[in-house]
């Protein structure tokens, strides 16, 4: 008999590793450049949170309304990264809750931005997310110049997952969810995981 694959526990980690990271943000770090080519850290703090709240509605049966996708505005001024870290912090709790109760539940979530009209696995949809947290927790520590310190044995789970992202023209490219994959060479599980969704590990600001 095949074990069940659970992910919500991870995925709760990962999301725990970041926070930190976004706990550090500075105002006036705001504006700096990512590995995500085009968005400053705003956008990326934006989509982050944006990203989990529609999760989190996805989770809960609510998915299917593009509109509930929306990134999650991080505005201007002297209490922008405190906002972004209230955000983050009170949409990270409600994803956790409910990726959990729809992973026991084996519920399926509509993901329009990945396939609209298609209702996905919770635990697939699970792994997606948690592929998106640690390799956007990677983006931060980037940004930031400071080590993104994954444990090992969620390295190796972001790359099991990563091998799986299509390499075709669909979703590779501009405009596209991932950039096309980099030449993979005999680097840590994290970095070939990078690698294969289009990140350069020695990126700097």
């Amino acid at each position: 008999m095949t074990a069940r694959l659970e992910l919500s526990r991870p995925h709760a980690r990962a999301l725990a590793l970041i926070a930190p990271l976004v706990a550090a943000v500075q105002p006036d770090q705001l504006e700096l450049p990512t590995p995500c080519a085009g968005w400053p850290l705003r956008r990326l703090l934006a989509h982050l949170i944006g990203q989990q709240y529609g999760f989190a509605r996805a989770a809960r049966g609510r998915g299917a309304d593009p509109a509930g996708w929306a990134d999650h505005p991080v505005a201007a001024g002297p209490g922008a990264a405190l906002a972004a870290l209230a955000g983050f912090a009170d949409s990270a709790a409600q994803l956790v809750d409910a990726f959990a109760a729809a992973e026991a539940q084996d519920a399926t979530l509509a993901l329009p931005e990945i396939r609209p009209g298609h209702l996905f696995p919770a635990t697939q949809a699970i792994g997606f997310h948690l592929l998106d947290t640690l390799v956007h927790g990677w983006d931060l520590a980037a940004t930031l110049g400071v080590p993104f310190d994954c444990p090992p044995d969620l390295a190796e789970l972001l790359l099991w997952i990563a091998e799986q992202v299509p390499v075709d023209p669909e979703v590779r490219g501009p405009g596209r969810a991932f950039a096309p994959v980099r030449p993979v060479g005999a680097d840590s599980p994290f970095d070939r995981a990078l690698l294969l969704l289009g990140r350069d590990p020695r990126w700097r600001p």
